[in-house]
């Protein structure tokens, strides 16, 4: 049987003609003579000497992963620096990191691991191809010194952004966040005060929201009851942030960064399910042959499961706690079947299934999964392995179900759209409501990413691991075209709310410039 799980490793699947009306008269039209029929960058009544971004992982170019100098540089607030500086922007400082290997340390210790590459067929950490390297970015050691335009955080929710406790470094570990406190101007310093201290001219929010949602979905969702609502009595750093307190922190930042004068963009919140991430890892990836299944089907193995959920239901109905119809379907859900087979789904933990434990202790909430279940990318590495090293009996996701952790259900998977979907109501109330605000519909460009694709330059950028070329082999964050497509669609909303011009005149990221992946040799 160990060798027939074991296989599921394999999980990750990777799956223009120029005319010319003349050909004798080619060089009658140069280059520079084609630029001229542009015309000439204007911006509109947006002011670009001062721009300043807050947000989270994608303000701070986070990609593979990890958080290294080239992806700063490729930051989406770094690409629109470069175009704002055409009309007078100044000078666009970030906070970067020490090297190319990505990761943290404190006082020497590794605190967050290099980031990630392309191993061949699947993402793997950098040091499984160039051996171990030397974290060098310590927030003990090395901080630079602010102010810094760029206030993009890893990690950071809505409501961190307004915390005088997030760059204390006595805090990394529950309350304070490791990157700000690289960045931060004080202990007790905010982002946001941070941001205004530069009394900025522009700003950009963005993904305001995201990490309220996607830390809940990354943990594979926890408090949530049969219905999709947040049970309160598990909130935790993982939960998903309530909408109304996303809601006044959302109008507090833009009143505040508006309060001068100041015009700037921002995002709403995409259904971050959509991302790789989510969808890469199929619910159904282990093969069996006739004789491991005809053993995991028997009764030492949950055969004997089986028997008892039919039991347990039967009392339930027999004592008129549930009716006939419920207990039938619920019985086909939790029944366990494998066959001969390469697409036997793996077995998982549900809470929001109906607790037989008082009856039998041996009656766990578990099923197999269905299609409706996304399992998290992490997970790719974890099924098939051994819950107990040499015992093909313990085999992780076949012999052991899968916890919570590794899997979204549709409950959980319910109660992320809820949120994201009020989270949007209040970022599109409070865009609409400010003359000084422009808005990017992320959402609807996920969904593109996810679906048909989307053409930029000469490339289609979709939303597929490894080989989509828009998200980086983290399955979360973008890739450097990716965020030269951002920033291009950034460009687009002060186009469209100020009145500059940026795409007509052809100021914009070109696409080719900026890659998909990076070299393990980059240092």
């Amino acid at each position: 049987m160990k060798n027939t799980i074991i296989n599921s490793k394999y999980i990750l699947v990777l799956s223009a003609l120029i005319g010319f009306t003349s050909c004798n008269e080619i060089d009658d039209v140069s280059r520079e003579e084609a630029a001229e029929v542009l015309p000439e960058l204007v911006s509109g009544s947006a002011d670009f000497t001062n721009y300043v971004s807050l947000g989270a992982s994608f303000t701070a170019g986070y990609t593979d992963g990890a958080l290294f100098i080239a992806g700063q540089n490729n930051s989406f607030p770094n690409l629109l620096a470069n175009q704002f500086a055409s009309l007078g922007g100044g000078d666009f400082t970030q906070p970067l990191t020490d090297d190319n290997f990505g990761g943290l340390a404190a006082g020497g210790t590794r605190i967050a691991e290099p980031r990630l590459v392309f191993g061949g067929s699947t993402p793997v950490p950098l040091e499984s191809l160039v051996g171990p390297v030397t974290v060098s970015t310590d927030i003990v050691l090395n901080n630079p010194t602010g102010p810094f335009s760029n206030l993009g955080v890893p990690g950071a929710k809505s409501f961190h952004l307004l915390s005088d406790s997030y760059g204390n470094i006595a805090g990394v570990g529950s309350y304070a966040n490791p990157y700000f406190v690289r960045m931060a101007s004080s202990p007790s310093a905010t982002i946001l005060g941070d941001a205004m201290a530069q009394s900025p001219t522009f700003f950009t929010l963005s993904e305001m929201g995201a990490n309220d949602v996607l830390s809940f979905a990354v943990s594979g969702g926890s408090g949530v009851d049969q219905q999709g609502n947040l049970d309160p009595s598990t909130y935790g750093s993982n939960d998903i942030t309530d909408p109304n307190v996303f809601a006044n922190v959302l109008s507090g930042l833009v009143a505040t960064l508006t309060s001068g004068g100041a015009k700037g963009v921002v995002t709403n919140v995409p259904y971050i399910t959509d991302l790789p991430h989510f969808t890469t890892v199929p619910y159904n990836p282990i093969p069996l042959d006739a004789a491991t299944a005809g053993y995991l089907n028997s009764a030492a193995a949950y055969g004997a499961y089986n028997a008892g959920i039919v039991q347990g239901f039967a009392y339930l109905v027999g004592n008129g706690l549930m009716a006939q119809v419920d207990a039938d379907t619920e019985i086909i859900k939790r029944t366990i079947q494998f066959s001969e087979s390469a697409t036997n789904a793996v077995v998982i933990m549900d809470e929001d299934l109906t607790d037989l434990t008082a009856i039998n202790p041996a009656l766990v909430s578990m099923r197999q999964a269905t299609a409706e279940d996304l399992l998290v990318l992490s997970a790719s590495s974890f099924i098939g392995t051994e819950a107990v090293p040499g015992n093909p009996l313990s085999v992780n996701g076949v012999a052991v179900p899968l916890a919570d952790k590794w899997v979204l259900t549709p409950e959980e998977q319910l109660a992320i759209k809820d949120a994201t979907d009020a989270y949007n109501v209040t970022i599109k109330a409070v865009s609409d409501a400010n003359d000084n605000i422009a808005l990017v519909d992320l959402n609807t460009i996920l969904s593109e990413l996810a679906t048909t694709g989307i053409s930029f330059g000469n490339y289609t950028l979709k939303a597929n691991l490894v080989t989509g070329g828009a998200v980086s082999l983290d399955g979360i964050h973008l890739t450097g075209r990716g965020y030269s497509y951002m920033a291009y669609k950034f460009l687009e909303a002060i186009d469209d709310s100020f009145g500059a011009n940026f795409i007509a005149s052809g100021n914009v990221p070109n696409p080719g410039d900026y890659p998909t992946n990076y070299s393990p040799t980059l240092q």
